[in-house]
Protein backbone atom coordinates (compact mmCIF):
# COMPACT_ATOMS: atom_id res chain seq x y z
CA UNK A 1 0.00 0.00 0.00
CA UNK A 2 1.27 3.29 -0.82
CA UNK A 3 2.48 5.27 2.60
CA UNK A 4 1.06 8.87 1.11
CA UNK A 5 -2.24 7.26 0.73
CA UNK A 6 -2.24 5.05 4.43
CA UNK A 7 -1.32 8.74 6.23
CA UNK A 8 -4.42 10.60 4.13
CA UNK A 9 -6.69 7.87 5.45
CA UNK A 10 -5.32 8.24 9.22
CA UNK A 11 -5.94 12.08 8.44
CA UNK A 12 -9.78 11.50 7.52
CA UNK A 13 -10.18 9.31 10.53
CA UNK A 14 -8.64 11.44 12.76
CA UNK A 15 -10.04 14.85 11.54
CA UNK A 16 -13.13 14.11 9.81
CA UNK A 17 -14.53 11.66 12.02
CA UNK A 18 -12.59 12.18 15.47
CA UNK A 19 -11.07 9.80 15.87
CA UNK A 20 -7.64 9.55 18.07
CA UNK A 21 -4.42 9.77 16.01
CA UNK A 22 -3.55 6.51 18.61
CA UNK A 23 -6.44 4.54 17.42
CA UNK A 24 -6.40 5.10 13.59
CA UNK A 25 -2.83 4.56 12.75
CA UNK A 26 -1.88 1.15 14.83
CA UNK A 27 -4.78 -0.17 12.80
CA UNK A 28 -3.54 0.80 9.00
CA UNK A 29 0.36 0.78 9.85
CA UNK A 30 0.19 -2.89 11.24
CA UNK A 31 1.54 -4.59 7.92
CA UNK A 32 4.06 -2.47 6.72
CA UNK A 33 7.95 -2.86 6.83
CA UNK A 34 9.64 -0.33 9.84
CA UNK A 35 11.00 1.85 7.39
CA UNK A 36 7.44 2.68 5.90
CA UNK A 37 5.51 2.69 9.61
CA UNK A 38 8.48 5.11 10.38
CA UNK A 39 7.67 6.97 7.24
CA UNK A 40 3.70 7.21 7.76
CA UNK A 41 4.21 8.07 11.90
CA UNK A 42 6.32 11.30 10.41
CA UNK A 43 3.54 12.44 7.60
CA UNK A 44 0.50 12.16 9.80
CA UNK A 45 2.07 14.07 13.10
CA UNK A 46 3.76 16.40 11.30
CA UNK A 47 0.26 16.90 8.91
CA UNK A 48 -1.44 17.07 12.31
CA UNK A 49 0.71 19.95 13.90
CA UNK A 50 0.38 21.78 10.57
CA UNK A 51 -3.11 21.47 10.02
CA UNK A 52 -4.74 24.85 9.26
CA UNK A 53 -1.72 26.20 7.33
CA UNK A 54 -1.80 23.47 5.07
CA UNK A 55 -5.17 23.80 5.00
CA UNK A 56 -4.71 27.52 3.73
CA UNK A 57 -2.22 26.92 0.99
CA UNK A 58 -4.54 23.81 -0.07
CA UNK A 59 -8.14 26.06 -0.25
CA UNK A 60 -5.81 28.75 -1.93
CA UNK A 61 -5.17 26.35 -4.97
CA UNK A 62 -8.63 25.04 -5.64
CA UNK A 63 -11.51 26.55 -6.66
CA UNK A 64 -13.99 24.47 -4.39
CA UNK A 65 -12.93 22.29 -1.47
CA UNK A 66 -13.09 18.28 -1.76
CA UNK A 67 -16.14 16.81 -0.13
CA UNK A 68 -17.73 13.04 0.55
CA UNK A 69 -15.67 10.38 -0.19
CA UNK A 70 -13.67 12.42 -1.64
CA UNK A 71 -12.48 14.15 1.08
CA UNK A 72 -9.73 11.81 1.77
CA UNK A 73 -7.73 13.08 -1.25
CA UNK A 74 -7.92 16.87 0.20
CA UNK A 75 -5.54 15.08 2.97
CA UNK A 76 -3.15 13.69 0.13
CA UNK A 77 -2.80 16.59 -1.15
CA UNK A 78 -1.91 17.70 2.49
CA UNK A 79 0.45 15.02 3.01
CA UNK A 80 2.06 16.06 -0.16
CA UNK A 81 2.29 19.88 0.69
CA UNK A 82 3.81 18.63 4.12
CA UNK A 83 6.31 16.71 2.21
CA UNK A 84 7.55 19.34 -0.31
CA UNK A 85 7.70 22.22 3.50
CA UNK A 86 9.16 20.06 5.74
CA UNK A 87 11.03 17.09 4.60
CA UNK A 88 13.87 15.89 2.82
CA UNK A 89 12.11 14.21 0.59
CA UNK A 90 13.07 15.65 -3.17
CA UNK A 91 10.35 17.56 -4.88
CA UNK A 92 10.36 15.21 -7.75
CA UNK A 93 9.67 11.79 -5.38
CA UNK A 94 7.09 13.70 -3.19
CA UNK A 95 4.93 14.33 -5.93
CA UNK A 96 5.57 11.85 -7.84
CA UNK A 97 4.69 8.97 -4.73
CA UNK A 98 1.71 11.44 -3.72
CA UNK A 99 0.09 11.44 -6.80
CA UNK A 100 0.70 7.49 -6.84
CA UNK A 101 -1.46 7.78 -3.73
CA UNK A 102 -4.60 8.78 -5.96
CA UNK A 103 -4.13 5.78 -7.99
CA UNK A 104 -3.84 3.53 -4.15
CA UNK A 105 -6.73 5.05 -3.65
CA UNK A 106 -8.39 3.68 -6.78
CA UNK A 107 -9.34 6.94 -8.01
CA UNK A 108 -7.04 7.26 -10.93
CA UNK A 109 -9.14 10.22 -12.61
CA UNK A 110 -7.82 12.34 -9.61
CA UNK A 111 -3.98 11.87 -10.24
CA UNK A 112 -4.28 14.86 -12.55
CA UNK A 113 -5.54 17.37 -9.59
CA UNK A 114 -3.65 16.38 -7.23
CA UNK A 115 -0.39 16.77 -8.89
CA UNK A 116 -1.86 19.91 -10.52
CA UNK A 117 -2.45 21.41 -7.42
CA UNK A 118 1.04 20.20 -5.68
CA UNK A 119 2.99 21.57 -8.97
CA UNK A 120 0.96 25.01 -8.49
CA UNK A 121 2.02 25.36 -4.78
CA UNK A 122 5.83 24.90 -5.37
CA UNK A 123 5.32 27.52 -8.01
CA UNK A 124 3.68 30.10 -5.56
CA UNK A 125 4.80 28.52 -1.98
CA UNK A 126 6.23 31.91 -1.36
CA UNK A 127 3.56 33.89 -1.14
CA UNK A 128 1.07 31.86 0.09
CA UNK A 129 3.65 31.82 3.39
CA UNK A 130 3.69 35.32 3.82
CA UNK A 131 0.06 35.40 4.07
CA UNK A 132 -0.17 32.84 6.01
CA UNK A 133 2.39 34.28 8.47
CA UNK A 134 -0.12 37.05 8.93
CA UNK A 135 -2.44 35.09 10.71
CA UNK A 136 -2.37 33.53 14.58
CA UNK A 137 -3.84 30.48 13.89
CA UNK A 138 -1.80 30.06 10.99
CA UNK A 139 1.17 30.74 12.05
CA UNK A 140 1.22 29.05 15.22
CA UNK A 141 -0.91 26.01 14.15
CA UNK A 142 -3.04 26.38 16.81
CA UNK A 143 -7.34 26.71 16.71
CA UNK A 144 -8.57 29.87 17.67
CA UNK A 145 -10.23 29.56 20.78
CA UNK A 146 -7.13 27.69 22.70
CA UNK A 147 -4.78 31.03 20.58
CA UNK A 148 -7.11 33.44 22.97
CA UNK A 149 -7.07 31.27 26.43
CA UNK A 150 -3.35 30.48 25.97
CA UNK A 151 -2.76 34.42 25.28
CA UNK A 152 -5.29 35.44 27.87
CA UNK A 153 -3.29 33.10 30.53
CA UNK A 154 0.41 33.71 30.00
CA UNK A 155 0.32 36.61 27.51
CA UNK A 156 1.22 36.78 23.98
CA UNK A 157 5.01 36.71 24.01
CA UNK A 158 4.40 33.58 26.18
CA UNK A 159 1.50 32.05 24.59
CA UNK A 160 3.49 32.17 21.68
CA UNK A 161 6.38 30.31 22.65
CA UNK A 162 4.36 27.45 24.23
CA UNK A 163 2.89 27.16 20.57
CA UNK A 164 5.47 27.01 19.31
CA UNK A 165 7.21 24.23 21.29
CA UNK A 166 3.55 22.10 21.12
CA UNK A 167 4.85 21.97 17.00
CA UNK A 168 8.13 20.28 17.98
CA UNK A 169 8.66 16.63 18.27
CA UNK A 170 8.53 15.44 22.08
CA UNK A 171 12.29 13.78 23.19
CA UNK A 172 11.89 10.39 24.56
CA UNK A 173 12.24 10.39 28.88
CA UNK A 174 12.99 6.81 30.78
CA UNK A 175 12.16 6.15 34.57
CA UNK A 176 14.86 4.03 35.65
CA UNK A 177 13.22 1.29 38.49
CA UNK A 178 14.65 2.63 41.78
CA UNK A 179 14.02 -1.45 42.77
CA UNK A 180 17.36 -2.65 40.46
CA UNK A 181 19.15 0.27 39.18
CA UNK A 182 19.98 4.36 40.93
CA UNK A 183 20.12 6.47 38.08
CA UNK A 184 23.66 6.86 37.20
CA UNK A 185 24.48 3.58 37.02
CA UNK A 186 21.63 2.99 34.54
CA UNK A 187 23.00 5.37 32.77
CA UNK A 188 26.15 3.82 32.40
CA UNK A 189 24.75 0.70 31.19
CA UNK A 190 23.04 2.99 27.93
CA UNK A 191 26.43 4.94 27.50
CA UNK A 192 27.82 1.03 27.13
CA UNK A 193 25.29 0.79 24.21
CA UNK A 194 25.91 3.87 22.65
CA UNK A 195 22.61 5.69 24.05
CA UNK A 196 22.67 9.21 24.93
CA UNK A 197 21.24 10.29 27.85
CA UNK A 198 21.31 13.35 30.62
CA UNK A 199 20.04 13.45 34.05
CA UNK A 200 16.84 15.58 34.82
CA UNK A 201 17.61 19.33 35.52
CA UNK A 202 15.33 19.00 38.66
CA UNK A 203 16.73 17.48 41.55
CA UNK A 204 13.50 15.79 42.67
CA UNK A 205 13.07 13.86 39.52
CA UNK A 206 15.54 11.30 40.89
CA UNK A 207 14.93 8.70 38.49
CA UNK A 208 14.63 10.67 35.14
CA UNK A 209 16.96 10.21 32.20
CA UNK A 210 16.08 12.07 28.67
CA UNK A 211 17.86 10.13 25.88
CA UNK A 212 19.65 11.99 23.36
CA UNK A 213 17.94 10.30 20.95
CA UNK A 214 14.71 8.12 20.73
CA UNK A 215 15.20 4.79 20.63
CA UNK A 216 13.21 1.18 20.52
CA UNK A 217 11.71 0.16 23.52
CA UNK A 218 13.80 -3.14 23.42
CA UNK A 219 17.24 -1.70 22.66
CA UNK A 220 16.86 -0.35 26.21
CA UNK A 221 18.87 -2.26 28.79
CA UNK A 222 16.78 -4.50 30.78
CA UNK A 223 13.28 -3.20 29.49
CA UNK A 224 11.69 -6.68 29.40
CA UNK A 225 13.17 -7.33 32.77
CA UNK A 226 11.65 -3.88 34.47
CA UNK A 227 14.87 -2.24 34.95
CA UNK A 228 13.42 1.20 33.10
CA UNK A 229 10.26 2.12 32.09
CA UNK A 230 9.09 5.21 29.15
CA UNK A 231 7.78 8.19 30.76
CA UNK A 232 8.19 12.14 30.45
CA UNK A 233 9.39 13.57 33.22
CA UNK A 234 7.12 15.71 34.64
CA UNK A 235 4.52 12.96 34.67
CA UNK A 236 7.54 10.94 37.08
CA UNK A 237 7.43 14.22 39.69
CA UNK A 238 4.16 12.65 40.51
CA UNK A 239 4.90 9.77 42.75
CA UNK A 240 7.71 12.13 44.33
CA UNK A 241 4.81 14.72 45.11
CA UNK A 242 2.43 12.28 46.40
CA UNK A 243 5.09 10.47 48.86
CA UNK A 244 3.94 7.56 49.58
CA UNK A 245 5.19 6.00 52.75
CA UNK A 246 5.33 3.05 54.56
CA UNK A 247 1.92 0.71 55.27
CA UNK A 248 0.17 3.36 53.40
CA UNK A 249 -3.11 2.62 51.75
CA UNK A 250 -2.66 4.20 48.71
CA UNK A 251 -5.51 4.87 45.73
CA UNK A 252 -4.35 5.89 41.76
CA UNK A 253 -7.38 7.69 40.62
CA UNK A 254 -7.77 7.80 36.21
CA UNK A 255 -4.79 5.32 36.64
CA UNK A 256 -4.53 4.19 33.28
CA UNK A 257 -2.08 2.97 31.64
CA UNK A 258 -0.64 3.38 34.99
CA UNK A 259 2.76 4.70 35.15
CA UNK A 260 2.27 6.71 38.21
CA UNK A 261 1.13 3.40 39.90
CA UNK A 262 3.59 1.78 39.23
CA UNK A 263 6.14 4.38 40.26
CA UNK A 264 4.99 4.83 43.50
CA UNK A 265 5.00 0.86 43.81
CA UNK A 266 8.98 1.43 42.47
CA UNK A 267 9.45 4.52 45.28
CA UNK A 268 7.99 2.51 47.75
CA UNK A 269 7.90 -1.00 47.82
CA UNK A 270 6.67 -1.23 51.53
CA UNK A 271 3.11 0.70 50.89
CA UNK A 272 0.54 -1.95 52.21
CA UNK A 273 -2.26 -1.37 49.16
CA UNK A 274 -1.74 0.12 45.94
CA UNK A 275 -5.65 0.43 44.48
CA UNK A 276 -5.79 1.54 40.32
CA UNK A 277 -8.55 2.84 39.58
CA UNK A 278 -9.66 3.94 35.76
CA UNK A 279 -13.27 4.26 33.98
CA UNK A 280 -11.99 2.49 31.11
CA UNK A 281 -11.85 -1.20 31.17
CA UNK A 282 -10.02 -1.60 27.86
CA UNK A 283 -6.97 0.72 29.13
CA UNK A 284 -6.62 -0.88 32.18
CA UNK A 285 -4.76 -3.68 30.31
CA UNK A 286 -1.87 -1.73 29.95
CA UNK A 287 -1.99 -1.28 34.02
CA UNK A 288 -2.24 -5.13 34.34
CA UNK A 289 0.82 -5.24 31.50
CA UNK A 290 2.78 -2.82 33.20
CA UNK A 291 2.41 -4.44 36.79
CA UNK A 292 3.44 -7.51 35.16
CA UNK A 293 6.32 -6.21 33.11
CA UNK A 294 7.86 -4.85 36.50
CA UNK A 295 6.64 -7.39 39.00
CA UNK A 296 4.87 -5.51 41.28
CA UNK A 297 1.09 -5.63 42.70
CA UNK A 298 -1.61 -3.78 43.20
CA UNK A 299 -5.29 -3.84 43.31
CA UNK A 300 -6.82 -3.24 39.90
CA UNK A 301 -10.79 -1.80 39.27
CA UNK A 302 -12.65 -0.74 36.56
CA UNK A 303 -14.66 2.02 38.23
CA UNK A 304 -15.59 5.65 38.01
CA UNK A 305 -13.60 7.90 39.98
CA UNK A 306 -16.92 10.53 40.39
CA UNK A 307 -18.50 7.66 41.78
CA UNK A 308 -15.97 5.60 44.74
CA UNK A 309 -19.14 3.99 47.07
CA UNK A 310 -20.07 2.37 44.05
CA UNK A 311 -16.39 0.15 43.95
CA UNK A 312 -14.65 0.58 47.14
CA UNK A 313 -16.26 -0.29 50.48
CA UNK A 314 -13.00 -0.46 52.30
CA UNK A 315 -11.00 1.73 55.04
CA UNK A 316 -10.17 5.87 53.99
CA UNK A 317 -7.13 6.11 51.86
CA UNK A 318 -3.79 7.72 53.67
CA UNK A 319 -2.39 8.84 49.87
CA UNK A 320 -4.94 9.10 46.70
CA UNK A 321 -3.70 10.55 43.87
CA UNK A 322 -6.22 12.30 41.71
CA UNK A 323 -4.94 12.60 38.10
CA UNK A 324 -7.80 14.48 36.82
CA UNK A 325 -9.71 13.76 33.28
CA UNK A 326 -8.34 16.98 31.12
CA UNK A 327 -7.87 18.91 28.23
CA UNK A 328 -4.16 17.29 27.92
CA UNK A 329 -3.32 20.93 26.53
CA UNK A 330 0.01 20.29 28.33
CA UNK A 331 0.96 17.52 25.74
CA UNK A 332 0.25 18.58 22.43
CA UNK A 333 3.81 17.56 21.32
CA UNK A 334 3.24 14.20 22.11
CA UNK A 335 -0.23 13.89 20.76
CA UNK A 336 -0.54 16.95 18.10
CA UNK A 337 -4.75 15.74 17.35
CA UNK A 338 -5.45 17.35 20.96
CA UNK A 339 -5.86 20.79 19.60
CA UNK A 340 -8.05 18.94 16.41
CA UNK A 341 -10.47 17.16 18.40
CA UNK A 342 -10.87 19.23 21.91
CA UNK A 343 -13.69 22.24 21.56
CA UNK A 344 -13.60 25.27 23.74
CA UNK A 345 -16.94 23.83 25.16
CA UNK A 346 -15.41 20.81 26.35
CA UNK A 347 -13.21 22.85 28.90
CA UNK A 348 -15.92 24.01 30.78
CA UNK A 349 -17.31 20.32 30.80
CA UNK A 350 -14.28 19.42 32.08
CA UNK A 351 -13.98 21.41 34.77
CA UNK A 352 -17.17 20.17 36.50
CA UNK A 353 -15.85 16.99 35.69
CA UNK A 354 -12.67 17.37 38.00
CA UNK A 355 -14.58 19.18 40.59
CA UNK A 356 -16.87 16.11 41.06
CA UNK A 357 -13.93 13.57 41.14
CA UNK A 358 -12.31 15.70 43.72
CA UNK A 359 -15.04 16.02 45.85
CA UNK A 360 -16.14 12.61 45.54
CA UNK A 361 -12.36 11.71 46.26
CA UNK A 362 -11.70 14.09 48.88
CA UNK A 363 -14.81 11.78 50.87
CA UNK A 364 -12.30 8.43 50.61
CA UNK A 365 -9.35 10.44 52.19
CA UNK A 366 -8.66 9.82 56.03
CA UNK A 367 -8.12 12.57 58.56
CA UNK A 368 -4.50 13.79 57.76
CA UNK A 369 -4.40 12.53 54.72
CA UNK A 370 -2.76 13.74 51.49
CA UNK A 371 -4.58 14.42 47.78
CA UNK A 372 -2.25 14.64 45.03
CA UNK A 373 -4.09 16.63 42.39
CA UNK A 374 -2.52 16.21 38.75
CA UNK A 375 -3.35 17.22 35.53
CA UNK A 376 -1.56 17.36 32.24
CA UNK A 377 -3.14 20.56 31.18
CA UNK A 378 -1.37 24.05 30.77
CA UNK A 379 -5.19 26.49 31.40
CA UNK A 380 -5.49 27.83 34.06
CA UNK A 381 -9.34 26.81 34.46
CA UNK A 382 -8.44 23.40 35.16
CA UNK A 383 -5.78 24.00 37.67
CA UNK A 384 -4.69 26.66 40.25
CA UNK A 385 -8.46 27.94 39.54
CA UNK A 386 -10.08 24.60 40.22
CA UNK A 387 -7.80 24.17 42.90
CA UNK A 388 -8.31 27.69 44.37
CA UNK A 389 -12.46 26.86 44.41
CA UNK A 390 -12.06 23.74 45.89
CA UNK A 391 -9.60 25.44 48.95
CA UNK A 392 -12.94 27.83 49.01
CA UNK A 393 -15.38 25.24 49.73
CA UNK A 394 -13.59 22.67 51.79
CA UNK A 395 -13.01 24.23 55.52
CA UNK A 396 -11.01 21.06 56.20
CA UNK A 397 -8.15 21.27 53.32
CA UNK A 398 -5.42 22.92 53.10
CA UNK A 399 -2.57 23.66 50.71
CA UNK A 400 0.82 21.98 51.44
CA UNK A 401 4.40 22.37 49.92
CA UNK A 402 4.81 20.08 47.07
CA UNK A 403 7.51 18.73 48.44
CA UNK A 404 11.09 19.88 50.90
CA UNK A 405 13.02 21.50 47.85
CA UNK A 406 9.65 22.70 46.38
CA UNK A 407 7.66 25.21 48.44
CA UNK A 408 6.10 27.55 46.08
CA UNK A 409 4.21 30.48 47.47
CA UNK A 410 1.55 29.79 44.14
CA UNK A 411 -1.58 27.38 44.09
CA UNK A 412 0.50 24.01 43.27
CA UNK A 413 3.22 23.94 40.18
CA UNK A 414 2.71 24.62 36.81
CA UNK A 415 5.11 23.20 34.44
CA UNK A 416 4.85 24.45 30.65
CA UNK A 417 5.82 22.37 27.66
CA UNK A 418 9.94 22.40 27.02
CA UNK A 419 10.22 22.89 31.09
CA UNK A 420 13.47 21.00 31.36
CA UNK A 421 12.00 19.19 27.67
CA UNK A 422 9.21 17.95 29.83
CA UNK A 423 5.52 17.69 29.15
CA UNK A 424 3.24 20.72 30.42
CA UNK A 425 2.01 19.09 33.67
CA UNK A 426 -0.34 20.84 36.78
CA UNK A 427 0.61 19.60 40.48
CA UNK A 428 -1.02 20.61 43.85
CA UNK A 429 -0.66 18.80 47.10
CA UNK A 430 -3.86 19.15 49.50
CA UNK A 431 -4.13 17.88 53.07
CA UNK A 432 -7.04 17.37 54.95
CA UNK A 433 -7.33 18.22 58.75
CA UNK A 434 -6.85 16.12 61.78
Amino acid sequence: MNVRALAAQVLNLVVEQGQSLSQALPVLQKDLTPKDKALLQVLCYGVLRTLPRLDFFCRSLMQKPLKGKQRVFHFLILVGIYQLLYTRIPSHAAVGETVNGAKALNKQALKGMVNGVLRNFLREQEALIEKADQQDTLLYCHPGWLVKRLQSAYGKEKAASIMLENNQQAPMWLRVNALHHDVKSYQALLTEKDLGSRLALDSENKNALCLDKATDVYQLPGFEDGWVSVQDGAAQLAAHYLDAQPGDLVLDACAAPGGKTVHSLERQPKIAQMVAVDADDKRLVRVRENLERLNLTATVIHGDASTPDVWWKGEKFDRILCDAPCSATGVIRRHPDIRWLRRDSDIKELVSLQKSILNALWDKLKAGGILLYATCSILPDENDLQIKAFLETHADAKLVPLSKQYASTTVGRQLLPNDDTMDGFYYAKLQKAD
